[in-house]
């Protein structure tokens, strides 16, 4: 099969460089083992620097069933808590309801969708040659990676940050229970830092980060959650009285936050498969989809030229993907850090509560400006 522009992993930035990309006229082959929709291991919760962009995309719907929020609390106990305006506001949404939107949205812009495991994938001549589990060969000139935290593509592309143990897992599930509307909360404990924040329906999703050293400790979830987790008196009182969704959390290990290139094997990464910030941060979902944004407007810029020159194409997306994110990235590394200190975090979250306007510079290190709509 010879395909124009393969996109190789159909999550939130696959599916929205899919969208961009057809939304310009070209033929977009999305290559996904799952079908939709699927609940993922996600925060759920996207600023608001991506609205103007999402409008230009024909996804107002999306937001229209979002929840909006526009607070952040970080949060010891109920005694030791901080609170902050947030930039631009954010809203909440579930990767099950957001992910089927945007695919029902690339099919309606015809992209083509084939749900089968890569199994290799080799780059001579200028032609990418992908391999799929079930037997198919596809050739195509333009390969966009958007396969994930961590992928089997990783292992075949020799990437160098899938040759290091992982210390980082996560744990996500739904709820319900009672939080405030407009608050997305951040809750430390012993090796990790939880999320909490409300999606449609007015249900919580809870998704923790947690070294797997400390995981092991326990011999399971429930275990885990008592010993641990309500340690901190604020994520005990959200907790204790909720009812949860999911017959047991999702889990993913594994969790790498190592630099990546954002161009490997000449593959133009985006979204987690360029790079990873910390989930305390809460920006993972606005670079996603900011990142298929710079892609597909470059690929779609050099394709018009004469002559293509995938040298070029590969040197202005790592320099503006490097200028993007590459601050937020460092930021997030830090913060984690210092959220890992007991003593630390006490003493910063006694500071911030008393200069919110420290805090917010904080926060907004970690976030973008508002997206600019194409030209």
């Amino acid at each position: 099969m010879k395909i124009p522009i393969v996109i190789l992993g159909g999550g939130l930035a696959g599916l929205t460089a899919a969208i961009h990309l057809s939304k310009l006229g070209h033929a977009v082959t999305v290559i996904e083992k799952s079908t939709y929709p699927k609940h993922k291991v996600c925060g759920e919760y996207i600023s608001n620097e991506v609205v103007a962009y999402f409008e230009w995309l024909g996804l107002h719907h999306v937001i229209a069933k979002s929840h909006p929020i526009h607070q952040f609390r970080l949060e010891n106990n109920p005694k030791n808590r901080a609170e902050v305006q947030l930039p631009l506001g954010g809203f909440g949404i579930s990767r099950y309801l957001l992910d089927w939107l945007l695919y029902q949205k690339a099919l309606e812009q015809n992209c083509h969708f084939i749900h089968d495991s890569v199994t290799s994938i080799a780059f001579e001549n200028e032609f990418f040659t992908i391999d799929l589990s079930s037997g198919i060969q596809i050739v195509t000139p333009i390969a966009i990676g958007s396969f994930g935290k961590r992928s089997t593509i990783d292992i075949s592309l020799e990437r160098d940050f899938i040759q290091k143990k992982s210390h980082w897992m996560a744990l996500k599930s739904h709820y319900k229970g009672n939080f405030a509307n407009h608050l997305v909360g951040l809750y430390p404990f012993e090796g990790g830092y939880c999320g909490v924040s409300k999606v449609e329906e007015n249900t919580l999703n809870v998704c923790c980060i947690v070294q797997t050293d400390v995981f092991k400790k326990y011999k399971n979830i429930p275990e885990f959650m008592t010993s641990v987790l309500y340690r901190n008196k604020g994520l005990k009182s959200i907790l204790n009285p909720s009812k949860p969704v999911f017959d047991a959390p999702l889990t993913i290990s594994q969790i790498s936050f190592e630099d990546k290139k954002a161009v490997e094997n000449h593959v133009l990464m985006i979204g987690d498969a360029a790079g990873l910030i910390h989930p305390l941060c809460g920006n993972g979902m606005a670079m996603a989809i900011h990142s298929a944004k710079i892609a597909a407007e470059l690929i779609h810029k050099y394709s018009k030229k004469a002559s293509f020159s995938r040298k070029n194409l590969e040197i202005e997306y790592q320099a503006v993907w490097h200028k993007t994110f590459h601050k937020r990235l460092q930021m997030g590394r830090l913060l984690s850090k210092l959220l890992l200190n007991s003593y630390l975090t006490n003493v910063s979250m006694k500071i911030v509560s008393r200069f919110p306007t420290l805090f917010r510079f904080i926060v907004k290190q970690t976030h973008g400006n508002l997206i600019q709509k194409p030209f």
